[in-house]
């Protein structure tokens, strides 16, 4: 059994999922846009793209992260 205090919590915070989330969308307006052959909402999904790790690094700084002030642990 893990100890608690060094599970780095495998991405189960509300951080990690807003990153998540946002590059998934992104990812999904790409592949249409090139689908469809729409250059500049390629561009659009692209820079959404590099916006997800910082959205997160942000919502993570701002103590939803792993080890964050705000975030709680659940049990497994």
């Amino acid at each position: 059994m893990t100890n608690p205090i060094d599970d780095p919590g495998h991405g189960h915070s509300p951080a990690a999922w807003t990153s998540v989330l946002i590059m998934l969308v992104a990812l999904s307006i790409a592949a249409v846009a090139l689908f469809v052959w729409i250059p500049w909402l390629l561009v659009a999904a692209s820079v959404l793209f590099v916006i997800g790790p910082i959205a997160g690094w942000i919502v993570s700084k701002a103590g939803y992260g792993v080890r964050g002030t705000k975030y709680q642990t659940k049990a497994h």
